[in-house]
């Protein structure tokens, strides 16, 4: 197969390199994936410079989200596998930044119905980041306000879209024009540049004064939402993208009666993992229903494992919105 094989940590996406390396070999409780699009994240640059708290050992494929085609299903005599040899699937695990990539049957999900594979790619870790966050912890209903930063981003349009779908009104914070217009395509009712440094009166003003009952925050941006937040809201503390781990001011917790919020996903795998198919379950309900689509970024298209470094730097730079997709064409399938 053709991969980016990690064997020093490095410098940045432009030292990464596409060499012919041996198929994976699946363990006895894994597929084998054809690889047809894998999604970028901002924890693939950590990872190959050493940065991230999972670092496999070397030498290891870099990449985690990817969709694409069931070449062989698990070789336990045991197992009853779920996803048949030709299935269309998408899921994370180590090494998507390939031609092939093994999985186990917890880390595939069958692609939606008419779903390409870019799409299904960017799908494995916002959707339900952001569908666990507003429904499970915040409890989103119908006339909520819901404050979405970063709204432009994986997750942020993800919550843009649950929000919408739970019937809540949705106020999108981003930081260039192109990028609240995106977060108004998506379904957002307003939105609002956060550079500007009075955003948070801003959005007390769209609700007459009364603030937001929920304010979803993947940036690091709590201190200053606790200005514009309601009685008794809910800030869902989803991440840190500013680069810093803030502090608050807890007198402002209490208050207004402020319930701050954490969501890791990735954990409800070890700590409980029955309520994974749950969350799916209501994805799949919103997808069905048309009020859940694709993110993938579509300003500018990245085609074969080549252009993956110039993907991860765009990623990197901010300049994208979405998720950023990089679709692999196999052997004898066109890159048009």
């Amino acid at each position: 197969m053709r991969g980016i094989q990690v064997s020093e940590y490095v410098k940045g996406p432009k030292d990464l390199k596409v060499t012919e390396l041996p198929d994976p070999k699946p363990k006895p409780n894994q597929y084998l994936i054809e690889v047809h699009a894998a999604a970028t994240n901002f924890f693939d640059i950590l990872q190959i410079q050493g940065k991230y708290q999972h670092q496999p050992p070397f030498p290891w494929v870099s990449g985690a989200e990817f969709s694409g085609v069931v070449l062989a299903t698990p070789s336990d005599p045991k197992s009853n596998p779920k996803f048949p040899v030709g299935s269309r699937v998408f899921g994370a695990s180590q090494g998507a930044y390939a031609s092939r990539v093994c999985a186990a049957e917890h880390e595939l999900l069958h692609v939606p119905r008419g779903w390409s594979f870019t799409d299904a790619a960017g799908l494995f870790v916002t959707a339900p980041t952001s569908y666990g966050a507003l429904v499970l912890r915040a409890g989103v209903k119908a006339g909520d306000w819901v404050l979405v930063h970063a709204a432009a981003g994986g997750v942020g349009l993800a919550a843009v879209q649950v929000a919408k779908a739970f019937g809540a009104t949705v106020i999108a914070t981003a930081g260039t024009p192109r990028k609240l217009e995106v977060a108004r395509q998506f379904g957002a009712d307003h939105v609002v540049d956060y550079r500007d440094a009075g955003w948070p009166d801003q959005v007390k003003k769209l609700t007459r004064g009364r603030g937001v009952d929920i304010v979803y925050d993947p940036v690091g941006l709590v201190d200053k939402s606790t200005k514009c937040v309601a009685w008794n809201g809910r800030i869902l503390v989803v991440g840190f993208a500013a680069g810093k781990i803030e502090k608050v001011a807890m007198n402002k917790v209490l208050l207004k009666n402020i319930s701050l919020v954490g969501i890791h996903w990735g954990a409800y795998a070890k700590f409980e993992t029955q309520t994974i198919p749950v969350v799916w379950e209501g994805i799949g309900r919103l997808i069905e229903q048309g009020k859940f689509k694709g993110t993938v970024f579509s300003d500018k298209e990245f085609v074969g494992l080549e252009s993956i470094p110039d993907a991860l730097l765009a990623l990197g730079g901010r300049e994208t919105w979405g998720k950023v997709v990089v679709r692999i064409p196999q052997a004898g399938e066109s890159k048009l």
